[in-house]
């Protein structure tokens, strides 16, 4: 394996997880871009955050990073509702201190994100 390759590893297993755990410590954060028609909010943010955790840990191991890579492109998924109501919600943009803008910027690095996922699946 490619030094880069490695190296995107462990700095997206590193951020998931630390993601992961901030749905914990900062729920009130997430719960902000929840958009309006999901239920469960607190159950989904925990959830995900979950998630975040196991399947950022699991990409460290080469045995499970193909799993991890597929479900951390389904979490990538399921979680851009909550991107795209913060693009377009003023209140969930003021509710954590991001411009428009800003947000806007934002929507494309899923595609990044979900990319780097399916490249990992292959490590």
């Amino acid at each position: 394996m490619n030094r880069f390759k490695k190296m995107t590893i462990y700095f997206m297993s590193a951020a998931y997880i630390y993601v992961g755990i901030r749905h914990f410590i900062d729920a009130d954060f997430f719960l902000a871009i929840m958009p309006d028609y999901l239920p469960l909010h607190h159950e989904a943010v925990y959830v995900s955050g979950i998630f975040e955790i196991l399947l950022g840990g699991l990409l460290l191991f080469k045995k499970y990073r193909k799993i991890a890579g597929w479900g951390l492109i389904a979490l990538l998924v399921a979680v851009f509702p909550a991107n795209i109501y913060l693009a377009q919600n003023e209140a969930a943009q003021q509710a954590i201190d991001i411009s428009q803008t800003t947000a806007i910027v934002r929507l494309p690095f899923q595609a990044l994100f979900i990319g780097l996922a399916y490249w990992h699946t292959k490590a």
